[in-house]
């Protein structure tokens, strides 16, 4: 489990912004937003431009950088465009059964990294200078990989001439001693290498691709021949508050085509509402595949959704994935309500970059019964916006 994350000179985050799961209030309601002592349920709320959708892409810079996961590498503007610092660091602070494994970085660019540590309780295990061409593998014992061939490794590191083949050739250590050594499948790091494998981000799009999704998306339509397949689906939307019966079928040109199911059956993607659209991609991106996440980041996740459906949807989220990491984005202050969340899982995010939990961004001492998104709008939490 992700037990803490900072990042610093990253995009809009000039100045280091962290979360810590790990900092759990005393409340006796919400329970379902707390695992093993951590917050698995967040709220973030902020403004336009606040940096919502960067703070996603900052957090899953790790399964790019650790894993190569093309989808998350970033190519646009990377470091604070304020910032003298020619890098921005990242740090991640895991609980893998009771280990505790710190991984940090720093990047160049999204493409080359600086340096890179890994610590296990303490002991750091490596740590690469790459700028200075110093490298410290003495405690790779810890973790069972003291047989890597490093020498391997570092003649990849010996091109002198900066160029893009080259840089992409100074792989972080981390990645490479996943890949090349013979670990055992129990081992701390094949746990961390299955915990990032399975993080993910969604971000709520315009709704205009949605509607060609019946011709991009061939594997979703096949399943959903399966009945079962079909009608879980068409419960995941009852549920979310669209009362409607769904039919799959098959057109003359081999193309899948869904409808509502009416007397006459109606072209759901041409007819459907944003709302409705706007479920059905996420339900084909997080729950069709069926897996096991370990870390959702949904941005934006209630665009198109009345608040009632917002609701709802993150009931569905915490029953689904009680113990799954989860951070939602939204400006939707109807959220803000302690029957759904609480005060020590939703956050602030301000203009400046800072992250502060509400609990936090008050001098009273927030209970059960305090109207948590009249007192937002009233200005009581706005030092901190």
């Amino acid at each position: 489990m992700l037990k803490r994350f900072a990042v610093r000179n990253y995009k809009n985050f000039k100045d280091e912004i962290e979360i810590n799961f790990g900092s759990v209030g005393g409340y006796q309601f919400s329970k379902d937003c707390i695992s093993d002592g951590a917050i698995t349920k967040m709220l973030v709320y902020g403004r336009n431009a606040t940096g919502k959708t960067n703070l996603g892409k900052a957090i899953m810079d790790i399964a790019s950088t650790m894993l190569t996961r093309a989808g998350f590498v970033e190519n646009g503007v990377f470091l604070n465009a304020d910032s003298a610092d020619d890098c921005a660091g990242f740090s991640y602070t895991f609980d893998i059964s009771g280990v505790e494994l710190i991984y940090r970085y720093t990047h160049f660019s999204n493409m080359e990294l600086r340096d890179e540590e890994l610590i296990i309780d303490g002991a750091s295990i490596f740590k690469c200078d790459f700028s200075n061409k110093k490298y410290c593998f003495d405690n790779l014992k810890y973790v069972d990989a003291e047989t890597a061939n490093v020498d391997i490794y570092l003649q990849a590191l010996t091109g002198d001439e900066k160029t893009e083949e080259n840089i992409e050739s100074k792989l972080p250590f981390l990645r490479w001693l996943i890949s090349n050594v013979a670990l055992k499948s129990d081992s701390v790091l094949m746990r961390l290498s299955n915990y990032v494998r399975r993080m993910t981000m969604i971000t709520v799009g315009n709704v205009m691709p949605y509607r060609i999704i019946r011709r991009t998306s061939s594997l979703f339509y096949e399943s959903l021949e399966d009945p079962n397949r079909l009608k879980d689906l068409e419960d995941f939307l009852n549920a979310m508050g669209i009362e409607c019966r769904l039919v799959l079928k098959k057109l003359p040109d081999g193309q899948r085509e869904l409808y509502f199911a009416h007397e006459k059956l109606v072209p759901f993607y041409d007819n459907a509402s944003s709302g409705t659209l706007a479920l059905v991609d996420l339900y084909r991106k997080l729950i069709f595949p069926a897996g096991d996440p370990s870390f959702i980041y949904l941005d934006e996740f209630d665009a198109f959704y009345h608040y009632e459906m917002a609701e709802n949807v993150v009931k569905f989220f915490k029953k689904k994935y009680p113990r799954c990491q989860m951070i939602m984005t939204s400006q939707n202050t109807n959220l803000m309500t302690n029957r759904l969340m609480r005060p020590d899982c939703m956050f602030i995010l301000s203009r400046k970059g800072t992250l502060t939990a509400l609990c936090n961004a008050t001098t009273r001492e927030l209970r059960e019964g305090h109207n948590l998104e009249k007192m937002y709008i009233s200005g009581e939490f706005e030092k901190y916006e």
